[in-house]
């Protein structure tokens, strides 16, 4: 039963991310020819990072920064969330899922000193688009830690619906206010 659940959500997974990335080709084009036609770049910012059993992946986000600067147009989608949809294309692929644990650089585990046995749980799920710790009211690698690996060690369907509800709030209302609505109720 307990491997069904994620044999499930994968499968869920696909389906939805499919269908988004078709339903929301429009915008994505569309946002893509605004940085292209502006910024004179490619429209996409592709990194390599960590994802299940640390396994290096490419990510794919909207560019929002251009020689070290946010840019007029990345301002925009961060605060929306936009720059995250070419995610989907992640998800499809089985790189990362809809919620977890936020993709990590290799560097950020030496950085944040998150080596060794005992962060060794988080990456036992897919890094997510969303997830419980950047929902969060600040951003701190204490917090951050502790609120992943609460999302690894109580797995829920609902858990993960409440953070995506949450998360859809982000393009509507922007990230600031959907925190404080979370961190007032």
């Amino acid at each position: 039963m307990l491997i069904l659940i994620p044999m499930l959500k994968r499968a869920i997974e696909c389906g939805l991310s499919g269908l988004g990335f078709l339903a929301l080709l429009p915008v994505l084009i569309v946002v893509a020819l605004m940085i292209l036609l502006s910024e004179r770049a490619s429209p996409l910012f592709i990194q390599e990072r960590l994802g299940l059993a640390k396994k290096p992946f490419r990510i794919y986000k909207f560019r929002t920064m251009l020689d070290g600067e946010i840019t007029m147009i990345g301002r925009v989608l961060r605060k929306t969330g936009v720059d995250e949809l070419p995610q989907l294309i992640n998800i499809l692929v089985g790189d990362m899922s809809f919620v977890g644990p936020r993709p990590l650089l290799a560097s950020d585990l030496t950085r944040l000193q998150w080596e060794g046995e005992y962060y060794a749980q988080r990456w036992l799920v897919r890094p997510g688009i969303t997830g419980l710790a950047q929902l969060g009211a600040m951003c701190h690698k204490k917090f951050t830690w502790a609120h992943d690996r609460y999302y690894v060690q109580n797995p829920s369907v609902c858990l993960d619906l409440k953070i995506l509800f949450l998360s859809l709030g982000v393009p509507l209302l922007g990230k600031s206010r959907v925190k404080q609505i979370i961190h007032t109720s």
